[in-house]
């Protein structure tokens, strides 16, 4: 039994601490305050300043804090909102549709022809035809997959499996298209056969030219449309939407190989040299091995991370400029996870004046502003720093080259 002086003090520390319970929880709750539902993790400087992920918190909440800057769990009543990842522009999506069909009947029709014919180039057309369809299927799944919501494992979401997608029909294009042609083309040059009823390649090669040119004139005028005032190189290198422009390649791949097909069978016949149907096959080929050497090099920049278009990142800055109380704008920090799914980091300096309530308010203003004009911005983080400090972690981070 505890003595008479042990009860007193226990009595003191327990009225001690009633009195002082709720000025804690009024502290931890001014000190934590719930920011967009992104679960990205903002660090531009230093290891235990700005912004950062709350460890065991729920997915999609962060927290803002200062003076020690102490991180706490979120409140067990949080709920983070339902977030819906931006799809991809339809229009894109239907040029794939548009292109698998196309594809689909070519391969069919050429397949036939092929079999009834015997010709080398037209087996490697249609052994492109069904590549292409397989290509295009597996971009449909990508836009499928990219557009599933964030969890705790993947807290951006799964943008990028469009990206990642792209990249593979990029390697099948050249190991099963361009490797396929090159070996057909290879073994009628060291055993070259006389083509049968060569007018049944020519009628097909004519449908084929007409399907593919369909998907190919639909996929152009989007280029078109979207490219500005740049060339048609450029526009294709700053594009982040890479089915679209993979359509583009294909199909111009594809009207190149028929046309180098019809050729091949035209001269074989008029010559009467059955090789230049197995020479017209291992161009294809070559023709196949160049387009997809360029879709999985642009493909690989966009899967490791490009950032956002200069026009973008200039308007979110003039928007957060537009505060009141906003010193400065310092940079931002962009990537893209998919077309239309942009993650930025932006370093703002405040007025010295503001108090920490009024940053918050400052903050929260900001990200409304920028978020209503750019939706296709799905997580926003904004971290109070002078420009000077900003400046010097730029050249630590990125040497002398500007962001």
């Amino acid at each position: 039994m505890p003595s008479a002086e042990q009860s007193r003090r226990l009595n003191d520390k327990a009225i001690s601490f009633a009195a002082l319970a709720p000025a804690a929880l009024a502290s931890r709750s001014t000190m934590c305050r719930r920011l967009q539902p992104t679960g990205f993790i903002t660090n531009l400087s230093e290891p235990n300043t700005g912004l950062r992920r709350i460890p065991n918190a729920a997915p999609y909440s962060t927290a803002y804090y200062s003076g020690h800057r102490k991180t706490f769990p979120a409140h067990d009543s949080f709920r983070p909102p339902r977030l819906r990842m931006r799809r991809s522009s339809s229009t894109s999506r239907q040029i794939v549709y548009l292109a698998l069909l196309g594809d689909l009947l070519v391969a069919l029709t050429k397949g036939m022809a092929a079999a009834l014919t015997g010709s080398a180039a037209m087996l490697s057309e249609a052994i492109h035809s069904l590549v292409d369809s397989a290509n295009e299927a597996l971009l449909l799944h990508g836009y499928r997959m990219a557009v599933r919501r964030p969890d705790s494992l993947h807290p951006l979401g799964y943008g990028r499996e469009l990206y990642f997608w792209s990249f593979i029909v990029a390697l099948m294009l050249f190991g099963l298209g361009a490797g396929v042609s090159l070996y057909e083309g290879v073994q009628h040059i060291l055993t070259p056969r006389k083509i049968d009823r060569p007018y049944v390649n020519y009628i097909v090669l004519a449908c084929a030219f007409a399907f593919e040119s369909v998907s190919w004139h639909a996929a152009f005028r989007k280029l078109q449309a979207t490219r500005g005032d740049v060339g048609y190189w450029d526009a294709v290198h700053k594009s982040k939407d890479p089915p679209f422009f993979m359509v583009l390649f294909e199909d111009s791949a594809a009207l190149l190989g028929i046309i180098i097909a019809a050729l091949g069978i035209f001269l074989s016949q008029r010559l009467a040299l059955p090789v230049l149907d197995g020479v017209a096959s291992v161009m294809i080929g070559l023709v196949l091995a160049c387009a997809a050497t360029i879709l999985a090099i642009e493909s690989k920049s966009l899967l490791i991370g490009e950032q956002a278009s200069p026009v973008l990142i200039s308007a979110a800055i003039a928007l957060a400029l537009e505060e009141r109380g906003i010193v400065s704008a310092n940079g931002a920090f962009t990537v893209h996870l998919s077309p239309d799914q942009i993650v930025v980091a932006m370093s703002v300096e405040f007025s010295e004046e503001l108090r920490s309530l009024e940053i918050e308010h400052r903050v929260e203003s900001i990200e409304t502003r920028i978020r209503n004009a750019h939706p296709e911005i799905v997580a926003l983080s904004i971290k109070p720093q002078t420009q000077q400090r900003f400046e010097q972690w730029k050249t630590m981070h990125y040497g002398r080259a500007e962001i």
